[in-house]
């Protein structure tokens, strides 16, 4: 963050607000003895980032379960493109309170697009319709049941890939996939990395999510596949802070990290797309104050 802050190449960006920015950074976390990697300096809503990679793994595009848990991370792209098309003036509130009464309201405003879990679960496939024509294939390519399988029945491979990444389908996202694609790799001891490349990164506030939750999905794959978790490689494309976060960098680095905390999970389902919340505890974890900042649309 404060190489970033200091030596960072200020950038004019899509949304606006300007960023100063590195190119091609590399992190590493142990995932070893239940380890996770979740910042201390600052609180991170955990509970919200579980919600979430639950969220994906469903395939479900549309923000009216999370509304319903009372995570709000995906509000603001819909209520953005609502507000655009219709010219209405309306708080989240009021958007998320539409969202969650009227089903016919949180299907045509509520969706997102083929986003992550639609790409990781539901990969389109298409297939013959006779004459030369193809036809949308009843069921996707899930690309998380394949890696389960793979992963089990071919640990040596160097094909244990899903991405959320298909150029078909970018225009009709709220939001293209920044955490885009996820290699994963077993060692002869049984250790499962997982190395996740991320085109666009916002250090300020989407990180702390993005690591907390490969590493979520790592334990969780491990489990499944009666490998342990070893270490979460991150790889990001364009790193940036956004310039009106100067209160929360300035916040951050004057802190000093503390304490290691741990995943446990507590039970283990069936399959990959069975975990409940009630099945994972963080334990040690005593951040610091949260450090609110806006998100950028």
């Amino acid at each position: 963050m404060r190489r970033i802050w200091v030596e960072g190449d200020e950038r004019v960006d899509r949304t606006g607000v300007g960023t100063r920015s590195l190119f091609g950074e590399t992190m590493r976390f142990s995932l070893k003895d239940d380890a996770i990697p979740l910042l201390t300096t600052k609180r991170v809503y955990w509970k919200t980032g579980l919600r979430e990679m639950l969220w994906f793994l469903t395939g479900n595009t549309n923000i009216r379960p999370l509304v319903a848990q009372g995570v709000r991370i995906w509000t603001d792209w819909p209520l953005d493109r609502y507000r655009r098309e219709t010219g209405a003036e309306i708080d989240a509130a009021e958007f998320e309170a539409r969202i969650l009464a009227d089903d016919a309201f949180a299907a045509t405003w509520g969706d997102l697009g083929p986003v992550y879990g639609h790409q990781w679960v539901n990969w389109p496939r298409y297939e013959a319709a006779g004459e030369g024509l193809f036809r949308r294939a009843p069921e996707g390519h899930n690309q998380i049941s394949a890696l389960i399988t793979s992963l089990r029945n071919n640990p040596g491979s160097r094909r244990h890939i899903f991405t959320g990444w298909n150029v078909a389908d970018l225009d009709r996202m709220a939001l293209p996939p920044c955490h885009m694609t996820y290699q994963f790799h077993v060692r002869s001891d049984g250790g499962l990395s997982c190395m996740l490349f991320q085109r666009s990164c916002d250090l300020g506030l989407g990180f702390a999510f993005n690591v907390f939750e490969a590493a979520l999905l790592t334990r969780m794959i491990a489990q499944q596949c009666d490998l342990h978790a070893h270490e979460l490689v991150w790889t990001g494309g364009d790193v940036h802070l956004y310039l009106n976060h100067a209160e929360l960098v300035e916040q951050q680095l004057s802190r000093v990290p503390e304490g290691a905390p741990k995943l446990r999970i507590l039970n283990r389902p069936a399959s990959i797309f069975d975990y409940k919340f009630d099945d994972f505890s963080v334990e040690s974890y005593s951040p610091q104050a949260h450090i609110a900042a806006p998100v950028a649309v």
